[in-house]
């Protein structure tokens, strides 16, 4: 078992990381000496922190808060992140029940976030500025440079007395969970869950040893999030050129979206070389895929020659010409997003965790992947009125890709199995988290006896060991007649039949019938991150190909364009068609007037759905769908296909 510091310590001189700044990329040394001068504060600035456990709170995620970071766990602090996007009083309700000494900030626009809640907030004895100049004077507002000067001077001793009384099972990272059914749960990490999910990682997967090679990652997520938001990202990957890659499902999407807006206004012939390169490199890699990775003897010469033409240059445009390793997770991403990159021979692996399990627990690697769909038969089980013999039938399974296998050392159970081999994922191993700040019940809840996490997740195991996550406990919609209905699949399955759609949500618990809300692909405000009125061009060119001249989303909410409302129709049509019952076929949608965001409340900081949030903010348009009186022809209102 390791400390984080040790660790620190020991690869100090050797790991580097890259940052772009003004006049190209410099490099900075992560090195343990050159935190040491932030513990050192402690000893200077004693008014400040209370003992030896004392917390600071971050809002960003650049280089300025690394440096804090591994400082606090060298005077056993905790780092507590919050979203530069969390409200005053999400970031009140953080910093109040960790009991956070210290704030540390971004910039004058998040610290007035806190000083609209500093009265609420008793623990609080300082807030330290690291970009730009303070725009006033406070007492206990300090800017970085002006922190740092308190541990100037300050001797060695009380902070290495300090750092060897530490232990490996000591609380070394508390990171609050999204609250995306409820309210944050602060996760208590120690120093052993952190660098034993670090090692066993890095060796499963097959990243270097930083002696002989040197990695280059992008970090553009919050670090308060296990898993970031977008911006610029294009521009930095072909700037950084990574060699490994993570992304959550939404960056996947918008780069697909972009590429195909591209490519929509390719030449005839481009149009034609990209879509027999797309045919061949997703017909190569699925071959791959069912080797295990392996080629089978000679690469095709159709490969080889899209791979020229076609490959090399989509990932140089990518920035990803490097990257041996995509990877994806935090939330479900649809088959469609990963086959599209699948064709472009970028295979993105899943990989799937929390934050209670300090990251990944299982990860799919290029030995060992699961896209593609696969018929399955299935047992339909009615009961009439007179005795009928089953029947049989065959159905095309909507599946959802696996999020691979273990990482060695750690135990995945299914509680409770269903009929089909379905059930609650359950971990165990090292990377199981010490339990929740301040929530006894809670994590007890979480942990069992045996010391087995449970995740919420519904998931089952193929006949090769392979995981694949069916849907979640409190997501699954129960309706009226007793049916249990994951909502993931199907709304992946209609964002796939209907290209236009962006987000979609299926309603319907404790409903005689289900329904769903939509709304469809527009342009985001890169400023705020708000979706804007005006169609993606992709959305546009899909229009043009319906027959429809709309550019706006108010041109097609509400039934307003018959054109895209029949093509919308005859999508969630053949969905239905799969569907292995007539409880699980949507009968009723709308789309609604503006895209689900972040800013808006719809969307975690992971870009997850926030079901409760969503179904209060649309409970009229919800409340139309069960009307007796509402009538079935209305444009949004469709009768159910026969």
């Amino acid at each position: 078992m390791r400390r984080l510091n040790e660790t620190a310590v020991i690869w100090s001189n050797r790991i580097r990381g890259l940052r772009p700044a003004a006049g190209g990329c410099r490099r900075l040394q992560a090195a343990a000496g050159g935190c040491r001068r932030l513990p050192a504060v402690n000893n200077a600035a004693g008014r400040l922190f209370v003992s030896e456990e004392w917390r600071r709170v971050s809002s960003e995620s650049p280089s300025q808060t690394s440096e804090p970071d591994f400082g606090l766990v060298l005077c056993s602090g905790l780092a507590v992140g919050i979203y530069t996007t969390n409200s005053p009083e999400a970031c009140q309700y953080v910093a109040d029940n960790s009991k956070a000494n210290i704030l540390v900030v971004e910039n004058h626009k998040q610290l007035q976030k806190i000083l609209q809640v500093e009265d609420r907030l008793p623990h609080l004895k300082a807030i330290v500025q690291y970009k730009d100049a303070l725009k006033e004077k406070r007492p206990n507002l300090y800017s970085w440079a002006e922190f740092l000067d308190l541990g100037r001077g300050e001797p060695d001793e009380p902070l290495d007395a300090i750092v060897s009384s530490q232990k490996p099972n000591q609380c070394c990272a508390l990171i609050y969970t999204s609250g995306t059914t409820g309210q944050p749960k602060g996760v208590m990490l120690s120093h052993d869950n952190i660098t034993w999910t670090a090692l066993s990682i890095s060796r499963h997967v097959g990243l270097k040893d930083a002696t002989r090679a040197q990695e280059q990652v992008v970090s553009y997520l919050p670090l308060s999030h296990v898993a970031a938001q977008m911006g610029s990202l294009v521009t930095t990957l072909k700037e950084v050129r990574p060699t490994a890659f993570m992304g959550v499902p939404r960056v996947w999407e918008k780069m697909q979206e972009k590429m195909k807006s591209v490519g929509a206004k390719s030449s005839t012939v481009r149009r034609k070389l990209a879509v027999w390169a797309k045919d061949v490199g997703l017909q190569t890699n699925r071959s791959r895929m069912d080797r295990g990775g392996a080629s089978a003897g000679r690469t095709p010469l159709s490969y080889q020659l899209a791979k020229k033409l076609v490959f090399k240059k989509v990932r140089k445009a990518l920035g990803l010409d490097r990257c041996s390793r995509c990877y994806t997770g935090a939330a479900p991403i649809t088959k469609d997003t990963l086959e599209f990159f699948l064709s472009l021979d970028v295979p993105v692996y899943e990989l799937y965790g929390m934050s209670e399990s300090s990251g990944p627990h299982s990860i799919s690697t290029p030995e060992a992947f699961r896209i593609t769909r696969y018929p399955t038969w299935r047992r339909r089980t009615t009961r009439p009125l007179r005795p009928r013999r089953r029947r049989r039938l065959t159905v095309v399974s909507r599946r959802p890709a696996s999020c691979g296998k273990e990482i060695p050392g750690c135990q995945t159970k299914l509680r409770e199995p269903d009929a089909e081999g379905s059930g609650e994922i359950c971990f165990w191993g090292r990377h199981v988290f010490m339990g929740y700040l301040n929530m006894a019940d809670e994590t007890q809840e979480a942990l069992d006896g045996d010391g087995w996490l449970r995740s919420g997740d519904l998931g089952r195991h193929d006949e090769d060991g392979f995981l694949f996550i069916t849907g979640r406990i409190k997501e699954l919609i129960i309706t009226a007649g007793g049916e249990n209905i994951p909502p993931v699949p199907s709304e992946d399955a209609v964002k796939e039949a209907v290209p236009l759609v962006s987000n979609a949500m299926l309603i319907g618990d404790k409903r005689k019938f289900l329904s769903m809300l939509l709304t469809v692909k527009c342009e985001i405000n890169p400023e705020s991150g708000d979706p804007e009125d005006e169609l993606t061009p992709e959305a546009i060119a899909l229009c043009r190909k319906l027959g429809s001249n709309a550019t706006r989303v108010s041109e097609v909410a509400g039934g307003r364009d018959r054109v895209v409302h029949a093509a919308v129709q005859e999508g969630i049509n053949r969905v239905n068609k799969e569907a292995t019952s007539n409880a699980q076929r949507i009968q009723k949608w709308i789309i609604l007037d503006r895209d689900f965001s972040q800013s808006g409340g719809e969307l975690g900081p992971t870009m997850k759905l926030k079901r409760p949030v969503v179904a209060k903010m649309y409970t009229e348009q919800i409340e139309n769908f069960y009307k007796e009186s509402a009538t079935p022809t209305t444009p949004d209102n469709p009768p159910p296909p026969k």
